[in-house]
């Protein structure tokens, strides 16, 4: 696959590494002239164009969608060393188009502070609740200020169950929890059910732009996801 003009390459680039394309949905998007259809087409038709290939070719895992870490420089906390998580929330409520466009494809704000009950009467509250349309689930966020434990996945896996018993319609895909953390301990993340479950996953999030290293170890850790993709589709 070869695209000569510059602009659509970096668009195909950058669309490949956001998404998880496969080599094969990467070469419909080619062939099929997504670029110019999205260029030539109305903006309130555009997310059915987005949208198609994931109906014409198998959908990508979850993994593929979410980012580690989310960057929220636009908060303007960094200098702010003691937010609690409700100005955590309010400021991420406040930029919502920023933190929707941090979040990446397909994300729609559902509500804050969703409750959710048990059969017996007690309450519990989610704190931002999304709905991804590519993936065809709910997005649930549990805010946490300060480092992953083990106490924090628990209670995101209680919520994942009790909002699929409780919220979730039979079309729905099963439900996405996230922790979202200043500090993600992999030991917690090794040996807990963050390991097993698909649909579980713990983020952090960066109050600032990462510095020029860190944005090297990021872009190389997107190429090796897309050569990944390659090797697969070549072996298929």
């Amino acid at each position: 696959m070869r695209v000569d003009d510059k602009s659509r390459r970096e668009f195909y680039l950058k669309e490949c590494s956001e998404s998880g394309w496969t080599t094969r949905q990467l070469e419909r998007q080619i062939n099929s002239l997504y670029y110019e259809r999205l260029l030539s087409t109305q903006k309130e038709n555009r997310a059915k164009i987005e949208g198609e290939i994931f109906k014409l070719e198998p959908a990508r895992e979850p993994g593929f969608f979410l980012k580690d870490p989310y960057v929220l420089e636009f908060l303007d906390l960094r200098e702010n060393k003691q937010y609690s998580e409700g100005q955590l929330e309010q400021g991420l409520i406040d930029s919502l188009q920023e933190f929707l466009l941090e979040l990446g494809k397909g994300f729609s704000y559902v509500t804050r502070q969703k409750r959710i009950s048990t059969d017996d009467g007690e309450h519990y509250y989610i704190d931002l609740v999304f709905y991804n349309y590519l993936l065809k689930c709910f997005v649930i966020i549990d805010l946490k200020v300060g480092k992953l434990t083990y106490q924090d996945v628990g209670q995101i896996d209680f919520y994942v169950r009790l909002f699929d018993e409780k919220v979730k319609q039979s079309d729905d895909n099963p439900t996405i929890g996230i922790v979202l953390v200043t500090d993600k301990s992999e030991s917690i993340v090794k040996y807990s059910v963050l390991a097993d479950k698909d649909n579980l996953f713990a983020s952090k999030y960066k109050l600032y732009l990462p510095s020029e290293e860190e944005l090297l170890a990021e872009l190389q850790r997107e190429r090796a996801l897309i050569e990944r993709n390659i090797e697969e589709g070549e072996t298929k």
